[in-house]
């Protein structure tokens, strides 16, 4: 079965527009798990416009499933994994302008600082997961660098299937390749980004996907539907696979 990680960092972004001490990510993070999420993911962002230090390592101590910590590759963040030892991090590209994560890490052109951040997290027994595009270069430097996992960018498919199925068919493809290739250089192969109640499906198809991480679409649908109601809608989902 497809495990499911929900991203409650949209949580904070609606605590933090008024700068209040609520809603809580914490009482997301517990709803969540009752619906039957098998994670929990955070992304501390450098610009902390979302979830905050304070937030993780109160979610880290109440939860009751596994923590997968989103991060920039930046000393700062890299020392705040350290401490807090999650049960997983997934290494991301970060932009301040950015709204959201726009892509895949380049994992190539950056092969020797990552490996050492990879390193290091590891020694502390943190599963290391990258986040990249479908590309066969980006995977085979994951595993150089002994990353344990990948976690594939759908971001593109998302875009695509707006238009129409038949307009992401090439990068459901892409997608499909990458998880063979991931299986064969030994990494767990994991998706996400832009996963929503319709073009999901697909990609739950694909062998070897272990977890997909889903938070916006799920954070909206609550928003009509209640947390609760909209996590487990998705897992229902994930449990056909």
């Amino acid at each position: 079965m497809i495990k499911l990680g929900v991203n409650i960092d949209h949580i904070a972004t609606l605590r933090q527009a008024r700068r209040e001490d609520f809603p809580s990510p914490v009482k997301a993070m517990a709803v969540c798990e009752k619906a039957g999420a098998d994670s929990i993911t955070t992304h501390l962002r450098e610009d902390r416009r979302h979830i905050q230090d304070r937030d993780v390592f109160e979610i880290k101590e109440a939860m009751r499933t596994k923590l997968n910590f989103e991060m920039a590759a930046c000393e700062e963040i890299v020392n705040i994994a350290l401490k807090l030892q999650p049960y997983s991090v997934c290494i991301v590209p970060e932009k301040r302008e950015e709204i959201t994560t726009e892509g895949g890490l380049d994992v190539k052109g950056q092969k020797v600082h990552l490996a050492e951040v990879v390193k290091r997290l590891k020694d502390k027994g943190i599963i290391v997961s990258m986040f990249i595009d479908p590309v066969k270069e980006q995977i085979e430097t994951c595993a150089d660098i002994k990353a344990d996992a990948v976690e594939i960018h759908t971001g593109k498919y998302a875009n695509l299937f707006k238009i129409s199925k038949e307009n992401a068919a090439e990068e459901l493809n892409n997608i499909k390749n990458a998880a063979s290739l991931a299986k064969q250089c030994g990494l767990i192969f994991n998706a996400g980004h832009g996963l929503d109640y319709d073009n999901v499906f697909d990609i739950c198809s694909i062998e070897n996907l272990n977890e997909l991480n889903i938070g916006f679409s799920i954070i909206a649908r609550a928003v009509f539907d209640g947390l609760e109601t909209a996590v487990f809608e998705m897992k229902k989902i994930l449990s056909n696979y």
